[in-house]
């Protein structure tokens, strides 16, 4: 049997032959690179040449423009002559530049000569909506430029939406067809009726008051009444002498009478009881208090305040309205007036369980130069939100304002606050010499300042926070009938 053998042969290169080939091979690698490295920039250098042959053959033009009338540039100011066009054709060109108001919910006004949409209103909506703080209602306007027909309509048309209405002062009596129209009650004082109303009526009682905390509040009532027909009638604030002898009285009378009238309480005054004035300093006392109540029972408003109620006050009536018009001539015997039926029914305007509620002060110049007056009617403006009553002032410029008490007195100070408090303002036409007063009062810019002189009847610069509306009030013929206050002018033309 053969057996091959296997034979392995080892090549042996020597050194000398390995370093040759490192070498070559080395070379070979950096022909390579640089092969590389020299079409790159050959590239480089065709890519360069190619944009500076593209830029060599684009046109570009000078700054200036060509030369020539046609090449549409030019140095100098392009100027075109003013267009003017109707307002359609504008409105269609710039579109939605007007108010889009106050939405569709509450009483109809009229129209937004802006945007030509219905404009709606009502501050309890406002209110709940938060785009209002304050429900209280300022409308200013000079003679004949619709300030009044607006009020009515603003009150009547919220009835049907569950509101009710106390005018609080009419001095014209102009409310009264409008109150006895919708259903009403219009209580008419003054010489030659036979109305008759006591003040020191319990009147309505809250709903949320027991017995010790409806006696407390109804005291308190009483005390403050006394207080403010005495220093309107003093034009001075009382001493806490004349406070005593008053509360004195009362305590007095309140032991005879569940439901005592002013004349007893003047006779207490006069005269006390001598268990409590064995040395006659409290008869002293209540001289001039005692002496300015007589007014009330014996002198010039005699017959109105004196004895039991004539009419009982009904808060679930629509309207009810205060007509004073017997006594318009004189300003202070309206204010005693004012000030008595106001707490005559005081106690259902605090009900808070009474329901929105508008509380209409007409000519309210002639209210806020009596300051127990004022002090009243800024305690309850400040107490509106809470007892759910939105209050109407009524009255010819803001001037008027700037009439109350001396420049920096307590007096003014609140008669501002009571513009302060009221976020929704309603300014018709005013006279030339006002607009200066009326823009400061209100922050006006220019053109609503521009603007007042300008409105015609029934047109008036809302004002509702910071937002601006020129509406046009509408009436229905039988509104437009039953609001007219012209026809003592009118009615022999």
């Amino acid at each position: 049997m053969n057996v091959e053998r296997l034979h392995t042969v080892v090549l042996i290169t020597p050194n000398g032959e390995r370093r040759r080939l490192r070498k070559a091979r080395r070379r070979a690698a950096a022909r390579i690179g640089a092969d590389d490295r020299a079409a790159r920039r050959d590239a480089a250098r065709a890519r360069r040449v190619a944009e500076a042959a593209e830029r060599r053959a684009t046109v570009i033009l000078p700054k200036a423009g060509e030369p020539g009338p046609a090449a549409l540039r030019t140095s100098g100011r392009f100027r075109l002559p003013k267009h003017q066009d109707t307002s359609a054709t504008w409105g269609r060109a710039y579109p939605f530049l007007a108010e889009g108001g106050l939405g569709a919910d509450g009483m109809f006004v009229g129209q937004d000569l802006y945007s030509g949409s219905a404009f709606v209103y009502d501050p309890w909506v406002l209110y709940a909506r938060g785009l209002i703080t304050a429900p209280n209602v300022v409308v200013a306007g000079i003679v004949g430029s619709g300030k009044s027909s607006l009020a009515k309509s603003l009150c009547t048309r919220s009835i049907s939406f569950g509101r009710r209405v106390y005018v609080a002062c009419d001095p014209k009596g102009e409310w009264t067809p409008v109150a006895q129209a919708v259903g009403g009650q219009a209580i008419t004082l003054g010489h030659g009726h036979r109305t008759r109303l006591n003040p020191l009526d319990p009147g309505h009682r809250r709903t949320d008051l027991d017995d010790a905390a409806w006696a407390a509040q109804l005291a308190a009532r009483r005390r403050d009444l006394l207080g403010a027909l005495a220093e309107t009638v003093l034009d001075r604030r009382l001493t806490p002498l004349e406070h005593t002898a008053i509360d004195t009285a009362l305590a007095d009378v309140f032991r005879t009478s569940d439901v005592p009238v002013l004349p007893m309480v003047v006779d207490r005054l006069l005269a006390p009881d001598r268990r409590h004035d064995s040395d006659g300093r409290l008869a002293e006392d209540g001289r001039l208090p005692g002496h300015a109540l007589r007014r009330l029972v014996a002198g010039d408003l005699a017959g109105m305040f004196d004895g039991p109620s004539t009419v009982t006050f009904d808060p679930t009536l629509p309207m009810v309205t205060l007509d004073l018009s017997a006594v318009a001539e004189n300003d202070t015997a309206i204010s005693l007036l004012m000030t008595c039926a106001s707490a005559w029914m005081e106690s259902a305007l605090l009900d808070t369980a009474g329901g929105p509620r508008w509380v209409v002060y007409d000519e309210a110049w002639r209210l806020m130069s009596h300051p127990a007056l004022l002090r009243r009617m800024d305690a309850q403006w400040r107490l509106a939100r809470w007892y759910g009553i939105a209050n109407m002032l009524i009255f010819h410029k803001l001037s008027d304002l700037e009439n109350v008490g001396d420049a920096g007195s307590a007096m003014r100070a609140l008669a501002s606050s009571l513009l302060a408090n009221a976020e929704t303002r309603v300014i018709y036409r005013q006279e030339s010499d006002q607009l200066g007063p009326t823009a400061a009062a209100l922050g006006l810019t220019r053109t609503e300042r521009g603007l007042l002189p300008t409105l015609n009847t029934g047109q008036g610069l809302w004002r509702i926070r910071e937002r601006s509306f020129v509406v046009q009030h509408q009436l229905h013929p039988a509104e437009a009938q039953l609001f007219d206050t012209s026809t003592r002018l009118t009615a022999n033309v």
